[in-house]
């Protein structure tokens, strides 16, 4: 059976800059296979696209909620995103 993949647009909010948050998620994401990309926001959020199978996915969204340490997440938001390619790699855009 394969997986079905997916891609989906989050938002962290709370502690999330200046906390690691944006190489932590990189780090976390290749180690689940996931590709897309991740940036710091000007209102102190943390945005980011992840890509590939949904059970990855989901699991990523979990681990969203912990964050790294000194991290203290108060808020995920998800939205479901179109894909025409997949990303390749993981890029920290911002």
């Amino acid at each position: 059976m394969s997986a079905h993949y997916e891609a989906v647009r989050v938002r962290i909010s709370g502690r999330v800059q200046g906390v690691g948050f944006r190489m932590w998620t990189r780090d976390e994401a290749l180690r689940l296979g996931l590709t897309g990309w991740v940036r710091n926001e000007a209102d102190g959020s943390v945005a980011a696209l992840i890509a590939g199978p949904d059970t990855a996915i989901s699991t990523m969204i979990e681990r969203f909620g912990r964050g790294p340490a000194g991290a203290l997440v108060s808020d995920v938001e998800t939205e479901a995103s179109p894909l025409e390619t997949m990303p390749t790699g993981f890029r920290i855009t911002g």
